[in-house]
């Protein structure tokens, strides 16, 4: 069974029951970060290039909706991207690694202990936790908003994979009815 929250229309969490512990994983994304620094981008479609403004590695929801390709050249889309008006950024690791740290901090408070799995991703084993874990991941994804500026989808799971598959169907909007 699993459930979804989602809290102004960007956080959200999924929690899948069962087992003894529970493993969060949380996702932001690049194209959030550059919305921190430029609120006038909220909203807006975004691609983030790869070094030297290669191809495309990143993309918001907006620019999804677009159909831009994750991987797409960009000589081959810039066409269409001005025609769209999708913003575009050539990728800024600084920032993306100093944002993650900031979160990552943020999240430590959280649970007993956390595993940075990558730039974008960790783990936060909640065994041991006896509340409500949407309510908490919920909690979670506010403050880490609030403190950050960042949206984050957090997906709960009695292992690290399941974690991963909630965590994707969050950032979806799914709950166990559907859409």
């Amino acid at each position: 069974m699993f459930s979804t929250t989602a809290y102004e229309g960007k956080l959200s969490c999924t929690v899948l029951r069962g087992g003894k512990g529970s493993n969060a994983f949380f996702l932001p994304d690049y194209a959030s970060c550059e919305r921190v620094f430029q609120p006038k981008l909220d909203g807006q479609p975004i691609v983030i290039l790869s070094n030297n403004d290669g191809c495309v590695i990143a993309r918001s929801n907006e620019a999804k909706l677009l159909q831009v390709a994750m991987g797409a050249p960009y000589f081959k889309i810039e066409r269409y991207v001005k025609q769209e008006g999708i913003a575009v950024f050539s990728s800024n690791y600084a920032l993306y690694g100093d944002l993650s740290n900031r979160v990552m901090q943020v999240l430590s408070g959280f649970a007993p202990q956390i595993e940075v799995y990558s730039i974008d991703e960790c783990f936060l084993d909640f065994t041991g936790l006896n509340q409500d874990l949407t309510a908490y991941a919920g909690q979670i994804c506010q403050t880490v908003k609030q403190w950050t500026g960042i949206p984050i989808s957090i997906g709960i799971a009695p292992t690290k994979t399941l974690a991963k598959l909630a965590n994707r169907l969050a950032k979806k909007g799914y709950s166990a009815h559907g859409p």
